[in-house]
């Protein structure tokens, strides 16, 4: 892989007065009027942003290499007539929330209808644009979502996606602030999917933890195995584990990061996020054949649902004018030496550091 470091500006500028040569946001339609944004910094890493999806990540390359699973006919545009599984489009990121995460259902106070995982993907960016830092090292592709109801939840969100010459990484940083009267509940889950050849039958997921619990009783026979993934098979039933994670303690930034990564031989994708606002770490293992994807998903709850994670004292609520960060970055992993490297990270993460200390999972240790 080339590298961009003794790349400064002057270099650059003797070369091509049009930095758009070497990184990007590059804005498109597509024929069912949907707005895509392909990003590529000369990394060998490429994207797809959809607007119209939230500002979520579609396909992700490194190398011509796909790093996700997508769904048949994908992406779709959004539908509020068609239920969430059926505008699912995989890719590498589908945020749930922004005020239920898990399955369907009926409010138990006000009896409202709730579909799996909120209504954020669904939802359009507006005010998005592009700005860059003085050399053209670094892009920045913002944008706003609103998710509200007339006398109900008053939330925004502005999303900002970080790509830096010559590095493989993408930086997510969202803000989501209460612009109501009244508390709304906060459910953000970052629901990253991975598919072949990323998984196979020689991924392992590694993760610092200070405990590891099944979801249900599916999952349970598969605990033993639950960092390793398996080859396609058919009817294969999805297997969910939650990871009550460590963190390296604050950073120059005053983020609590957790690290974990998806690693092969030679190469795996590395996650790191701030435990801090986002405590939990879902794990879902569904290695179905043609359904090949596995979610490796921060969250700053579970995927329970909004009665169950009040129930359980796991749900926040978002006070009047009150603001919440949330941080994730993605980082390809690149080569053997790299791969053994990430590993010790891992591992040494695992031995010194600290329990996020808002992660509440006692109830699934059983």
């Amino acid at each position: 892989m080339l590298n961009f470091d003794p790349w400064d500006t002057e270099k650059l500028k003797k070369h091509s007065l049009e930095p758009r040569q070497f990184i990007d946001f590059r804005q498109s339609t597509l024929p069912n009027g949907m707005r895509i944004i392909e990003a590529y910094n000369g990394s060998g890493l490429t994207f797809t942003v959809l607007p119209d999806r939230g500002l979520d990540i579609w396909t992700a390359h490194y190398n011509g290499i796909p790093l996700t699973w997508i769904s048949q006919g994908s992406p779709h545009a959004p539908d509020f007539g068609q239920l969430w599984k059926q505008q699912f489009n995989g890719g590498l990121l589908t945020t749930c929330g922004l005020t239920h995460v898990g399955p369907p259902e009926n409010d138990d106070l006000t009896g409202e209808w709730r579909d799996i995982h909120g209504l954020y993907s669904r939802l359009r960016a507006y005010n998005v644009s592009v700005t860059s830092d003085d050399d053209h090292q670094t892009l920045n592709l913002s944008g706003t979502v609103s998710e509200n109801v007339l006398f109900g939840e008053q939330l925004r969100l502005t999303r900002n996606i970080r790509i830096t010459l010559g590095k493989p990484q993408i930086e997510i940083s969202d803000t989501v602030v209460n612009l109501g009267d009244e508390p709304a509940p906060l459910m953000i889950l970052y629901h990253c999917n991975l598919g072949y050849p990323l998984i196979s039958d020689h991924t392992r997921l590694h993760t610092a933890d200070q405990g590891v619990y099944p979801r249900d009783d599916a999952a349970r026979p598969g605990f033993g195995t639950w960092p390793d993934y398996a080859a396609a098979a058919p009817r294969y039933a999805e297997q969910v584990f939650y990871h009550h994670v460590k963190h390296a303690g604050k950073d120059a930034a005053g983020r609590e990061v957790s690290t974990a990564a998806l690693l092969q031989e030679r190469w795996g994708l590395k996650f790191e996020w701030d435990t801090s606002t986002l405590p939990y770490l879902c794990q879902w293992k569904n290695t179905r054949e043609g359904i090949y994807i596995a979610g490796v998903e921060p969250g700053n709850c579970v995927p329970e649902g909004r009665n169950a994670s009040r129930q359980n004292n796991r749900l926040v609520m978002l006070e009047p004018g009150q603001k919440q960060d949330f941080y994730l970055r993605l980082s390809i992993v690149d080569g053997a030496e790299n791969v053994e490297s990430m590993k010790q990270q891992v591992s040494q993460l695992q031995s010194s550091g600290s329990p996020a200390a808002s992660c509440r999972l006692d109830d699934y240790a059983r």
